[in-house]
């Protein structure tokens, strides 16, 4: 019963949590856009490998987080250099004048992998998962065995994977402006890393 309450609280939070347009969703929608939905399909899987390892390391990580703040401090530093990085890169792609380009025939083990990279490079699920499981374990009690820990992941891979999924299904409304939104998607990336280099630094210096 623990396990099942758990479950959907994660799930849900997951959920909610890639709702926003964020670097793994946009990206999905992007792909979806240059490659097509299978394609999108497969960045989505991707992502939700990594965020099944990201959210069983969050678990593990959540008190030992929680007790050494220098640790939290780590991640956000991490974080801080590759939105940077990140932020730099879409501004030039968006700074190309060159139209969209499709390209359906790219490679399903080619967009799983590329689904991987774009979620390993997004430290912030870690962070949220972190506060989720913290939260829990102090306002339910929830102490973590082996078998809540495998359903935390499960539940933050199976929500984030249903909002990514939701993304492609979608896809149609965007297809229809593909030009357009390719052409403002990295405008709007690189825009989102500023914001996130932001609050890294502000949670860096300031909490």
């Amino acid at each position: 019963m623990e396990e099942t309450k758990l479950f959907l609280i994660v799930y849900a939070a997951a959920f909610i949590g890639v709702v926003p347009p964020g670097l793994v969703n946009m990206t999905v929608a992007k792909t979806c856009v240059e490659s097509g939905k299978k394609n999108g399909l497969y960045v989505a899987i991707g992502a939700g490998i990594v965020i099944l390892l990201q959210a069983f390391i969050a678990v593990l990580l959540a008190k030992y987080i929680f007790d050494h703040p220098f640790v939290k401090k780590i991640l956000l530093r991490a974080g801080l250099v590759i939105f940077s990085i990140l932020g730099v890169y879409f501004f030039i792609q968006a700074k190309k004048k060159k139209g969209i380009k499709h390209t359906a025939h790219e490679g399903n083990a080619h967009s799983i992998f590329k689904g991987m990279l774009i979620a390993a490079l997004n430290l912030f699920p870690i962070p949220y998962f972190v506060a989720i499981a913290g939260t829990m374990n102090l306002t339910a009690g929830v102490n973590y065995d082996w078998s809540l820990i495998i359903s935390f992941a499960l539940a933050a891979a199976g929500g984030s994977f249903t909002s990514l999924y939701l993304y492609v299904f979608f896809f149609n409304k965007i297809e229809e402006k593909a030009e357009k939104f390719a052409r403002y998607s990295n405008y709007f990336m690189a825009g989102l890393m500023v914001i996130l280099v932001v609050v890294a630094i502000f949670r860096i210096f300031y909490n």
